[in-house]
């Protein structure tokens, strides 16, 4: 069992009550072993945190594998007129669906950062963001939805077509409903809401100021994307003349209830900025490398006290979509830019547990194998041919391909069982999923 506190028992015991864990330590569960209790032998196993993920896009499982040989800007530019056709049987489709599969991949908590909210009398879109809401209930995973929002459009000189984007009133009115409608404050919440403007290159700087007002004044968190291209950071300095982070700064977007995605092209600088002022980062190594954004300095990041945690990102950029991969292409890509001491298994572990805790505001209840902490678990496989013959559990699961996950639960309630999902037919789910592709590309194609 790993807890990621530091401590990690070869042979050891975890007991959940009421949702929350009751004890963790080595050996058997002794004085609890007498209780009307469930008892699962994870002989073979090994016990970690519920993996967090920090950064997604749902709504792009309906275009995985389009513009796979665009970089960001040009990726976008493709996309952006299929996405405008998107609505809420859409959404819901692909979000049920999405966050079954990262279930499947060691996920109890996702994000979603969704920011097209297209406006047409022809084809109306719906009630996106409670789309999403009802399909996450149905799954079970703890669930951070994000309200986000372009409003600078082509004519204004942004990248997105001006029937994407929302007038910044509006869009402000949106985020505001969607805190009062949805967000949860509570300890055990499985629903928590959060502002998220997209990026320096679709949104003015009225409506990334007004939204972090909003936010504080909401008592929510902070997401945008930031420093993920070079392509942004010349955006920014010939609309801005300042980098992103700079930017960022002026405009109050540093503190430590905020979590950027991507982080990629930090100087020194800007490194020293996140980390004296709390702000996360969500690391994206997939979708980084299928981009050619680059390379994020995780090493640098966690140096500084940066809180790091890992994001599938969407999956239009990132076709795999699970976050247990993530693991190793963290560890992976941050050797591939600064050597084998640039990050060890048990920080990459880490980074996925208790570091996207962190970014999303939500380390105090869970995040790490602790008494009194939420009960989000994953026990995951170790004596099949995948895994055999590494001694070294962490090393097994970060190192090798994703074993399979004998358990997920989330709250203590069981979401996966023996590498099935409880809390939903996935073949439905996938002909659900067919069936929103299918139609979005007959409407963009109209």
């Amino acid at each position: 069992m790993a807890t990621v506190t530091g401590e990690e028992y070869l042979d050891g015991h975890v007991v959940v009550r009421d949702g929350r864990i009751a004890a963790v330590g080595s050996g058997h569960a002794g004085r609890f072993s007498g209780e009307q209790i469930r008892m699962i032998d994870a002989t073979g196993c090994l016990v970690t945190p519920g993996l967090v993920n920090t950064h997604h896009h749902l709504y792009q499982w309906a275009t995985r594998g389009m513009a796979v040989d665009r970089n960001l800007f040009d990726w976008l530019t493709e996309l952006y007129p299929v996405w405008a056709h998107i609505d809420a049987p859409l959404v819901e489709a692909t979000t049920a669906a999405g966050l079954a599969w990262l279930a499947l991949s060691g996920c109890t908590m996702s994000m979603d950062h969704h920011y097209v909210y297209p406006h047409s009398t022809e084809e109306p879109a719906g009630d996106l963001f409670a789309a999403q809401v009802d399909a996450a209930r149905r799954i079970g995973l703890r669930f951070h939805p994000t309200r986000g929002s372009m409003d600078l459009g082509e004519s204004q000189g942004g990248l997105p077509p001006d029937r994407i984007v929302e007038e910044t009133d509006a869009a402000l009115a949106a985020t505001e409903e969607a805190i009062d409608r949805w967000h949860d404050p509570s300890p055990d919440s499985t629903l928590r809401v959060a502002v998220a403007p997209c990026s320096p290159f679709s949104v003015t700087p009225r409506l990334m100021t007004e939204a972090a007002e909003l936010a504080r004044r909401k008592g929510v968190r902070l997401h945008t994307h930031l420093a993920e291209t070079v392509e942004e950071e010349e955006f920014c300095r010939k609309t801005h003349d300042c980098t992103p982070t700079e930017y960022a700064e002026r405009l109050g977007w540093l503190g430590d209830d905020v979590w950027l995605a991507h982080g990629v092209h930090l100087n020194s600088d800007a490194i020293g900025r996140l980390g004296a002022t709390g702000t996360g980062v969500a690391h994206c190594p997939s979708s980084n490398g299928r981009l050619g954004a680059g390379i994020a300095p995780v090493r640098q990041l966690l140096d500084a006290g940066v809180p790091v945690g890992l994001g599938v990102d969407g999956p239009a950029s990132q076709e795999a979509g699970r976050l247990g991969d993530e693991l190793r292409q963290s560890l992976l890509a941050a050797r591939l830019r600064g050597g084998p001491a640039a990050l060890t298994a048990r920080e990459a572990l880490s980074m996925a547990t208790i570091g996207g805790a962190r970014c999303l505001g939500r380390d105090a209840e869970t995040g790490s194998i602790e008494k009194g902490k939420l009960a989000d678990l994953a026990v995951w496989r170790l004596d099949g041919i995948g895994q055999v013959g590494m001694d070294d559990p962490v090393v097994a699961l970060v190192y090798g391909a994703q074993p399979p996950l004998e358990l997920l639960l989330v709250g203590g309630e069981t979401v996966v069982r023996h590498g099935e999902l409880q809390t939903g037919d996935t073949d439905t789910l996938a002909r659900g999923l067919r069936r929103a592709h299918r139609q979005l590309m007959k409407r963009a194609r109209a």
